[in-house]
């Protein structure tokens, strides 16, 4: 930054509930520029996961929360100094003490005997190597096999160091950090890098150096080549005048085939993914998956909740949704959901019935006058949930509605959310019908006082009133809607008659009033 200070970057508070957050990626090292509002780092919390910005320009000069570390909120993750500064590559320098440590350990043993003999005997060790060469021919090939195996739990291909995560992870799995390959800093394993590694079948890869040993040994054996020289060379003393000596070079290519090993071919790790009948897999809870399990608990533990229900024809929305489906593609590139169309009713309905959209603050009720909607978006499987907030729903219509909850999902499955878009909401909304589900029984997320649930649109039979005004029997597009909310403030008939209200502008739906 231009103020010649440094800067430093702080774990973000990214929910009034959010106490702490875990670091899953650096996308900047120490001595890389980074721009202002560049991405600097990942992380992960129970309400979001996304990237963080640099809150200045200049050089990440220092790094002092390692992947998969778990941090309180307001602790410092980085130092970002001026370009230019000399302190950027002080950094740099702190990783590099452990993995020269570690490389000196295995020299020691050459440099101590020299230094120990410093005048006359420095002549021994000289001849000393020329006596391991001699049985180097057959024994040293061996040992050569399982020296790399070692290797890699040590030092780690370079990689000098480990989060506590990702040691207590492997520790759990008897997995092998060092056969890991890492994307983190230096080459170092991750968390994500060891989770991923488990669930592709991490007994698998114990596998593969026993099998690649063999196969080395293999490699080795086409040494034995060698005796058909002398061999050849008596045989033939008896019969000089016949040349057989250029057959002798065809047995070398008779190892050759041998050497190509199909073994690795069996051993194909796709075979342990399945888990067999009768057995158990534990993985860690990560930190939104946690931070989910507290804070549906503490609603529980807070609110009175009920949940009332209510089924809706949607046959004017299905049709409005043909007529607008290719013209807002075609013009805006928006493909207008059924979401959209019951969060736009919802949003409308919402002014009339003020409690549902409001708040109990300890003594006092709390209504408002905007509506800022919380749209439920489920991540890949088995990472979570997050509600992004669509902000001042009620100033936009159906499109923009459309448009945001659109952009909210994008970025919310790209990890592209800021702090500000997973707080503020005053009413959620969540839609598990796109899974099939006709029923639930949503959890209100604290402090709101209600959740929407919009479930499978089905057609099935209804009575509806034909032109003489008689009862009879339609096939219609039916959806179910529930409304869990806080009975503590609202009551079985104040949820009823926002319910019944919101059927009635989805029923009746009028394009001009999209």
């Amino acid at each position: 930054m231009s103020t010649g200070t440094q800067v430093e970057v702080v774990m973000p508070q990214m929910g009034v509930s959010v106490s702490e957050g875990t670091i899953t990626r650096w996308l900047k090292q120490p001595g890389d520029t980074i721009a202002l509002d560049e991405p600097l780092l990942e992380i992960s919390t129970d309400k979001v996961d996304t990237e963080v910005p640099s809150p200045g320009e200049g050089v990440v000069a220092e790094i002092r929360v390692q992947e998969g570390e778990t941090v309180e909120v307001g602790t410092v993750l980085a130092v970002i100094a001026p370009a230019g500064s000399a302190p950027s590559p002080a950094p740099a320098e702190t990783p590099e003490p452990e993995a020269t440590a570690v490389e000196q350990t295995p020299e020691q043993p050459a440099t101590e005997p020299v230094v120990a003999t410093p005048s006359e005997p420095v002549a021994p060790p000289a001849p000393e190597p020329p006596a391991p060469v001699a049985p180097a021919a057959e024994p040293a090939a061996v040992p050569q096999a399982p020296e790399p195996a070692p290797q890699p739990t040590g030092a780690g291909n370079g990689r000098t160091f480990i989060s506590p995560v990702v040691a207590r992870i492997a520790a759990e799995h008897g997995v092998d950090p060092g056969a890991i390959p890492g994307t983190g800093q230096g080459g170092r394993v991750t968390k994500k890098d060891i989770l991923a590694f488990i669930e592709s079948g991490a007994a698998a890869a114990p596998v593969a150096p026993a099998t690649a040993a063999p196969a080395e040994a293999e490699a080795a054996t086409p040494a034995p080549p060698m005796p058909p020289e002398p061999v050849p060379a008596p045989v033939e003393a008896s019969a000089p005048p016949v040349a057989p000596t250029p057959p002798s070079p065809a047995p070398p290519q008779a190892p050759a085939p041998p050497v190509a090993p199909p073994p690795p071919a069996p051993v194909v790790q796709p075979a342990t993914p399945v888990m067999a009948a009768g057995t158990e897999h534990e993985e860690p809870m990560n930190a939104m998956r946690r931070g989910i399990a507290e804070h549906m608990r503490r609603s529980l533990d807070t609110s009175a909740h009920v949940t009332s229900a209510i089924e809706v024809d949607m046959s004017r929305v299905v049709a409005a949704r043909e007529r607008l489906k290719q013209e807002l593609q075609r013009a805006y590139g928006v493909n207008p959901t059924y979401l959209a169309f019951v969060t736009k009713a919802a949003v409308e309905t919402l002014r009339d019935w003020p409690w549902v959209n409001g708040e109990l603050r300890g003594e006092k009720i709390v209504t408002r006058s905007f509506v800022n909607v919380g749209i439920a978006v489920s991540l890949e499987e088995g990472k979570g949930l997050i509600v992004p907030v669509i902000r001042n729903a009620q100033d936009l219509n159906l499109l923009g509605i459309a448009r945001a909850i659109a952009d909210v999902a994008e970025r919310a499955r790209t990890k592209k959310l800021m702090p500000d878009d997973v707080q503020g909401g005053t009413f959620t909304i969540t839609n598990p019908g796109g899974y099939g589900t006709f029923h639930g029984t949503p959890v209100i997320s604290q402090p709101q006082a209600a959740i929407l649930g919009t479930y499978a649109l089905v057609k099935r039979p209804w009575v509806v009133q034909d032109a003489l005004g008689e009862d009879v029997i339609a096939i219609r597009p039916m959806m179910n809607i529930t409304l869990t909310y806080d009975h503590r403030l609202v009551d079985g008939a104040y949820s009823g008659g926002f319910l019944r209200d919101l059927r009635a502008r989805l029923e009746g739906w009028d394009d001009g009033s999209a």
